[in-house]
């Protein structure tokens, strides 16, 4: 079996950041606390930036019946297709809030996320650079999503 290894970035604070992943992951973190998660208590806060130069924002949103709930990533991005069907997704900024424990290290996507947003790397044949932070600590860039997604499942295989 091959092995998968993958490239990534770790900085301490956004003055490292490139100015428009910085000015990115300040909308993240501008939009997190409306995030609707009664149950969990841990907001999210997504930012997508297009290549129009279009920031749209997303956040998570619970429910009483846990499946029904919606991602930060998948609600900015949807809404990002949604305005802009043909505008392609150059990078999401994602960060975390949480009143009970602060956090400090950034959580990465979940598996759906993934899947969703390697669609957008599918759709529009580029990379999406991902942005990730906690209150605290380090910055993660990840240059493409599908690299946190090896054997994923994609369009081939439906051919």
């Amino acid at each position: 079996m091959p092995v998968y290894q993958f490239e990534y970035q770790r900085v301490s604070d956004e003055h490292q950041l490139q100015e428009a992943d910085a000015h990115l992951l300040q909308e993240a973190r501008n939009i997190v606390k409306s995030a609707y998660a009664p149950y969990s208590r841990f907001y999210v806060g997504a930012a997508v930036r297009l290549a129009n130069g279009k920031i749209i924002h997303g956040v998570n949103i619970e429910n009483a019946s846990y499946p029904v709930g919606l991602c930060a990533e998948r609600s900015a991005l949807a809404s990002a297709l949604s305005q802009y069907p043909n505008e392609l997704v150059e990078a999401i900024a994602i960060t975390t809030y949480s009143n009970e424990k602060p956090q400090n290290e950034p959580a990465f996507p979940c598996g759906m996320c993934r899947q969703f947003i390697t669609e957008c790397e599918d759709r529009f044949h580029h990379p999406v650079r991902l942005i990730l932070a906690a209150e605290t600590g380090d910055i993660v860039i990840v240059p493409k999503a599908s690299d946190l997604l090896p054997f994923r499942f994609g369009p081939s295989d439906l051919l």
